[in-house]
Order: structure tokens, then C-alpha cells, then sequence
């Protein structure tokens, strides 16, 4: 049998691990399963569905009949971004009468890998060398904001009409 101040100790121990990890941080509009339940396609219309989960995140661009709720769940992570605990997208799909015709509920697993398209985007001017952008600017300074000779500290046509 364990003494009683060893299990006091390690119930201690173990219980203060909980003390140093981070809350989880909600953004978005996290759909709650008793709030899915509610929602009843045929039966929910888009006065009932606004009036239980808020305004949506997103409307459909060309289908103002779809609209889309989403959420996050993250948690911060020692010397790193935030870790994604839980995506969750519930996308609802109304018919021309404002009445509810489809949920739809999607998570992490549906989600698909993209990747960056390669290469570069060329800019005009962009291959200047160093010295060329070092010495590039040289006499185009001007107080007033722009470049050129509109600026600096000869100006003509003062208030008496000559320079100053």
C-alpha cells in the first residue's frame, strides 16, 4: 500500500501538468452538434437558421441560397504558430423559397492538400543590380512627398511670383 503522502504528491504532480497548457482560442463560428441537430432540412428556413447560428461567414458569390459557417480551434504551442486542433465548415444550401434543403457538415478530413504554384512573377525594372539600386535614387529627393524636380529646395512661382 502506497503511503498517503506519495499519492498526495504525485495526484499533485500530475494535476499541475494541466496548469501549463494553453486554452484553446475559438475563432470563426464553431457550429455546435446540438445546433446541427436544430437545423432541419424541409423544415428550417433562413430567418430560423440566422436566428440560431448568426449571421453566416459566407454567402455563395453567384448562389446567394448557399451559406457557409466557419470555425476554428487552436491552441498556441511552445516557440510555434498555433496548432489547428479542429476545422470545421457546416455549409447550408437553401432553396428559392428561403426553406432549408441540405447540410453539409465538413472537418479536417476533407480537407486537400495544395501546393504553391513555382516560379516567379517578373516585375518590370526588378533586375537592377546592387549599385544600380544603390545609386538609383540619387537627386530624386524631395521634401514634399514626390519624386522628380517638383520638390526640394529651390522652388519657382513663391507668393511674389519668383524663387525663394
Amino acid at each position: 500500500m502506497l503511503p498517503i503522502g506519495l499519492v498526495l504528491a504525485l495526484a499533485l504532480g500530475l494535476g499541475g501538468c494541466g496548469l501549463f497548457s494553453a486554452p484553446l482560442q475559438y475563432r470563426g463560428q464553431n457550429v455546435t452538434e446540438d445546433q446541427l441537430r436544430q437545423l432541419v432540412p424541409g423544415t428550417t428556413t433562413e430567418a430560423d437558421a440566422r436566428a440560431l447560428l448568426g449571421d453566416p461567414t459566407n454567402q455563395g458569390l453567384f448562389d446567394n441560397n448557399r451559406w457557409a459557417y466557419m470555425g476554428q480551434v487552436t491552441q498556441a504551442r511552445i516557440g510555434r504558430y498555433p496548432a489547428v486542433v479542429n476545422n470545421d465548415v457546416v455549409v447550408l444550401t437553401f432553396n428559392d423559397q428561403g426553406v432549408l434543403e441540405k447540410v453539409e457538415h465538413l472537418n479536417r478530413k476533407d480537407t486537400v492538400a495544395i501546393s504553391m504554384a513555382g516560379g516567379t512573377t517578373p516585375s518590370p525594372g526588378g533586375n537592377a543590380s546592387f549599385f544600380q539600386q544603390l545609386l538609383g535614387s540619387i537627386g530624386r529627393y524631395s521634401p514634399t512627398g514626390g519624386t522628380g524636380g517638383g520638390g526640394g529646395l529651390i522652388q519657382s512661382g513663391g507668393p511674389t511670383g519668383g524663387a525663394y
